[in-house]
């Protein structure tokens, strides 16, 4: 592959500390003077100082004086800073001591973070510096996992976790410091908690807000915070930057025939490789391995580190022993997508590759479905990409584009996540907030109104709003629940239909990351007679729950030994550690069940009346999500639009050649091959009785559609008597299921 080098060479200062000569007094002063840890009371550890002397050496340190005094006297505080600076780490543990300090007692400080992995790994190296124990002074509490006391004073959580918490205490009395970092990547819920906070300041004004984010956004947070202090940090090193001379035809190929290059040529250090998506990191985690295979062992060990920026996995722990030496040399390739850099935190990098492109879900709010697009990255985005060599001055960026790319092709920042999403969770939060008095969000980027619209439509069509659009008690039960309101309604319909035990299975392996791995080449037929093992004529939804269920059996057998779990996974082909958070996330639906004291029945998986008991509670929660096989070749089109889809490669009904004629799905993405995921089969009958009378009413003519309103006029004069009843007398189920006139519903589009 050729390339042009079109920029100077590195340069870096002599000098990385961060702190004057005073400064420097200053610190040792306070080292010697203060013997006892403030934070436990106890003496200092001689490791304690060693950090502290790598702690000054961060660039963040040059304005730890100015923002400590910036936080004294204003309410908000932004911190501008490049890619490793120090920010995430240095400026809690600043904070943390804000609040320590005698006269500022207002609580503990909190570090919202947009990756669950990020904020365990900075609490932990958090507790390190402070010299303390994570789970006292120091914790986190991120989804389906907490380690903090009431005792904690410096807590490192994710953003979606900090926004669920003001459901209960919406004026987050027990914090006096609010960091949230990471505001540039804009992530649905920092962008809500942005604007939520704004009222919460003016209610609580001995609360403090530090804003963390990329140099692009800062002129941007300034105009909607108004006139607030803005502490700028930078790198001192520039790292060299290599573009092609053309595009590639292939990104993904050329990114790992770079990496075997750079490999040969036995320079030291690790590499990061920005790619396009998800499926492009486990694409390239095999085939490193395969090639280390057959590799040349003089050359080291090429160790894969895949990091999923938006998968929410079990998040691995540092283990205790470490191999301290090694006979040859093993280099780390860190594999992420663009929008994963703050999840590299090793120091020791020298190669960075970059594709430049990237592959994304956007949410059409019209169809109620993402679609999937490739595009380039931002131009914030290739600088960001670049920064990652801030602390290596012979570091090299391999870009797999030319420069004029960058100019002509990039957009100057990536669209915030708010305005591609779907809002119906974001909708059910801010419902839950009109409660306690938040009746406006200010967002720094306004959603779309469509976007709203649908929002407010679906949970209409749900039964989460009253006849005034707020929030219904049964709204605000489905807002305890951290998951889709499509879920929460499924699970809520269980304790009618007795299936609860079952239906938590379901929305749990639904939750976790797909438990299906992508068989290596010249597998595929054996992994499908694994799967088939599972199968579940019903649907996925049901082959889900043999999978979770074989799985348990597995773990009992093996007596919990994590290793013979993960050998019975490599055996089926299937992913332990996504088996092993779908428990976890169980386990915690199971725990708000019994906090909001909702009936649990007995399991009864695999009777006929638990079958079609299942089936009632999934067409409660996802009678948008149907389609129909329109040709009986498995060609299924949409109820609501007339987008058509084929099943997914990893349905059971696809392994075993058989396409329902109905069926409800979890999960549709228009892309270059169109699928639905996690489908089960279902009946026009069940649909027509348990779907709301003004959702069918408002969709759109169709051929389904007829064939739909066939079988209401078949059953309509037992449906006209029982409606009659239930408008008469059955006030108490208007209550569980508020319905309203047709003429008052928004239309779908």
């Amino acid at each position: 592959m050729e390339f042009l080098n079109t920029s100077p060479e590195s340069h870096c200062t002599s000098e990385l500390l961060g702190s004057s000569d005073g400064e420097e007094e200053e610190i040792l002063m306070y080292g010697e003077d203060l013997e006892l840890n403030p934070f436990d009371s106890l003496p200092y550890s001689s490791r304690y100082y060693k950090l502290m002397k790598e702690r000054q050496e961060l660039p963040i340190w040059k304005v730890r004086c100015a923002f400590m005094e910036s936080l004294l006297h204003h309410q908000i505080v932004i911190v501008s800073g490049d890619a490793k600076t120090g920010k995430s780490s240095q400026v809690p543990q600043w904070c943390a001591e804000h609040c320590l300090a005698a006269g500022c007692r207002h609580g503990a400080a909190v570090c919202s973070q947009t990756h669950g992995q990020l904020a365990v790994q900075l609490a932990l190296r958090a507790a390190d510096e402070m010299d303390v124990n994570v789970g006292h002074e120091v914790g986190y509490f991120v989804p389906f996992e907490s380690c903090c006391t009431t005792e904690t004073i410096l807590r490192y959580c994710t953003d979606d976790m900090l926004q669920r918490e003001m459901m209960s205490a919406p004026l987050l009395n027990s914090y006096g410091v609010i960091i949230l970092d990471d505001v540039h990547e804009r992530t649905v819920p920092t962008d809500v908690l942005l604007g939520v906070l704004k009222h919460v300041l003016r209610a609580r004004p001995a609360l403090r807000l530090v804003i963390l984010t990329a140099p692009h956004m800062s002129s941007k947070l300034q105009d909607f915070c108004g006139s607030v202090p803005l502490i700028r940090v930078e790198n001192e090193h520039q790292a060299e930057v290599v573009y092609t001379c053309s595009m590639p035809k292939d990104h993904f190929l050329s990114a790992l025939r770079l990496l075997f290059e750079l490999h040969h040529t036995k320079e030291k250090g690790d590499i990061v490789i920005f790619l396009a998506c998800e499926q492009d990191i486990e694409k390239a985690s095999q085939m490193i391995r395969q090639e280390q295979s057959t590799s040349n062992p003089d050359l080291g060990e090429l160790i894969p580190v895949p990091l999923y920026p938006t998968r929410n996995d079990l998040i691995p722990k540092p283990k205790q022993d470490k191999q301290k030496c090694y006979q040859k040399y093993r280099r780390k390739v860190l594999l992420t997508t663009s929008f994963g850099e703050s999840l590299i935190q090793i120091k020791n990098i020298t190669f960075v590759i970059d594709v430049g492109v990237e592959r994304r879900k956007v949410y059409n709010p019209r169809i109620r479905a993402d679609s999937v697009i490739i595009e380039p990255i931002s131009k914030a985005q290739a600088e960001m990409h670049k920064q990652m060599l801030s602390m290596s001055p012979s570091g090299k960026l391999f870009c797999l584009y030319p420069e004029e790319f960058t100019y002509k092709e990039m957009k100057p920042d990536f669209p915030a996540k708010i305005q591609e999403s779907n809002l119906t969770s974001t909708v059910l939060f801010l419902k839950r907030m009109d409660i306690a008095g938040f009746r406006h969000c200010e967002f720094l980027s306004r959603p779309a109104p469509e976007s709203l619209m649908q929002a407010l439509e679906d949970l209409d069509y749900l039964a989460a709003l009253d006849n005034d659009g707020n929030l219904s008690e049964f709204g605000i039960i489905m807002s305890e629940f951290p998951l889709d309101p499509q879920l929460s309604k499924s699970i809520l319909a269980s304790c009618e239909f007795e299936c609860v035990d079952e239906m938590l299975t379901i929305a749990a392996m639904v939750t976790a990351p797909n438990c299906f791995l992508h068989a290596p080449s010249g597998t595929e037929e054996i992994a499908l007679t694994c799967w088939r093992k599972f199968s579940h004529p019903a649907g996925d939804h049901f082959t889900l729950i043999n999978v979770f269920n074989a799985f348990r059996e597995a773990s009992t057998n093996s007596a919990g030994q994590y290793c013979s779990n993960e050998k019975w996974c490599r055996n089926y082909f299937l992913s332990c550690s996504a088996l092993r958070m779908a428990e976890i996330i169980r386990a915690e639906l199971v725990e708000i069940m019994k906090r909001i004291e909702l009936p649990i029945s007995e399991p009864d998986f695999g009777s006929p009346e638990n079958i079609l008991s299942i089936k009632k509670a999934l067409l409660s929660g996802y009678f948008m999500q149907i389609a129909r096989d329109v040709d009986g070749s498995g060609n299924y089109l949409m109820l609501t639009h007339r987008q058509v889809a084929q099943l997914h490669p990893f349905s059971s009904y696809y392994n075993t050649r058989r396409s329902p004629e109905w069926v409800l799905f979890h999960e549709f993405s228009i892309s270059e091959d169109n699928s639905i995921r996690v489908v089960s089969e279902i009946s026009p009958h069940l649909f027509v009785e348990l779907a709301p009378q003004y959702y069918f009413s408002n969709l759109p003519p169709s051929e389904s559609k007829d064939i739909l309103q066939e079988v209401i006029d078949h059953l309509s004069p037992v449906s006209a008597i029982k409606e009659k009843q239930k408008t008469n007398s059955d006030n108490k189920e208007n209550e569980k299921y508020p319905q309203t006139p047709t003429e008052q519903r928004c239309i779908i589009q």
